[in-house]
């Protein structure tokens, strides 16, 4: 059993740090607000008022928290969790930030005699309930053996990518795909309801096919119903595109069809549908398309 502090318990943080109480592991959390604290304690957790008091005496610190300034915020603040870390400490940032953030928290730890791994998931709210996210993880090669076991109890693909940085640069990539994929699925989706097709059958036959992928399984039934209850937000994703498209300006790579994503998701934020699932996306197809909900011109 080891003692693990976690900040941050929102969607996909509190079902993590919940799986890790089922590991066997002494979990102490912390959010903001107090009603995903108080879940946790519901599952056999602890509680804690602060991110400092969380600390206080672990071996261990998971973050998962909304952006770049909230991960420095968090570790580097004047009250942050490396003035309370003892030396050796190992923390491990499961949010989805840029890179180059990464790699400066990390030199940060390493500069006050701790250590820190990237490691942000793929796998929706679901993957986090289930413990069958996909971690992608940078940072150390013997950092993450230690870490190995506690990622295992929340993921099922677990993977060393490189060194501090790495992990968030293979979850930009995989954003881009997923929100390339969840465009195609709506305009799919509109498409075939233009023509009068049964949708649910189409989207069993297309997901046993060649254009099968997570997205169908996972995310068609809701865009069907226009059911966008957040899994994963339209707010976090153009967070996530504005990474990408920025690092992939850095090195000089064109991802075209990503930057016309890109807009699109901004474009529904813009209209106030932040809150919404990403696969609300299908909302703007639809209008693009001109036609409403039920499938009218």
């Amino acid at each position: 059993m080891t003692t693990i502090a976690f900040i941050g318990l929102g969607i996909m943080g509190g079902p993590m740090a919940a799986n890790l109480v089922k590991a066997g592991h002494d979990v102490v959390g912390y959010n903001r607000h107090p009603e995903p604290v108080e879940r946790l304690v519901t599952a056999g957790g602890r509680g804690a008022d602060s991110a400092a008091q969380a600390v206080a005496g672990v071996d261990v610190v998971i973050t998962m928290v909304p952006d770049s300034a909230d991960v420095e915020a968090v570790a580097l603040g004047d009250d942050g969790i490396y003035a309370h870390l003892s030396s050796g400490a190992l923390h491990i940032d499961m949010s989805s930030i840029r890179p180059d953030v990464s790699a400066s928290v990390a030199a940060a730890a390493r500069a006050r005699g701790l250590r820190a791994l990237d490691a942000p998931v793929s796998g929706g709210e679901q993957g986090a309930i289930e413990a069958s996210l996909s971690i992608m993880v940078g940072g150390e090669a013997a950092d993450f053996e230690e870490a190995r076991p506690i990622l295992e109890a929340v993921g099922t693909t677990v993977v060393h990518c490189g060194p501090s940085g790495s992990g968030q640069t293979v979850k930009a990539a995989n954003q881009l795909i997923v929100a390339g994929t969840i465009e195609l699925v709506a305009e799919a989706i509109v498409f075939l309801e233009a023509y009068g097709v049964d949708t649910e059958a189409a989207v069993t036959v297309l997901a046993g096919g060649l254009a099968g992928n997570r997205i169908l399984d996972r995310k068609a039934a809701g865009m069907l119903a226009r059911e966008f209850q957040p899994g994963f937000r339209i707010d976090l994703h153009h967070k996530d595109m504005g990474i990408v498209t920025a690092a992939a300006r850095e090195k000089g790579v064109v991802i075209p069809l990503g930057a016309v994503v890109a807009q699109l998701i901004g474009s529904l934020r813009a209209q106030g549908h932040g809150g919404l699932d990403h696969s609300a996306l299908l909302k703007v197809v639809e209008q693009l398309s001109g036609r409403d909900q039920d499938g009218l011109v």
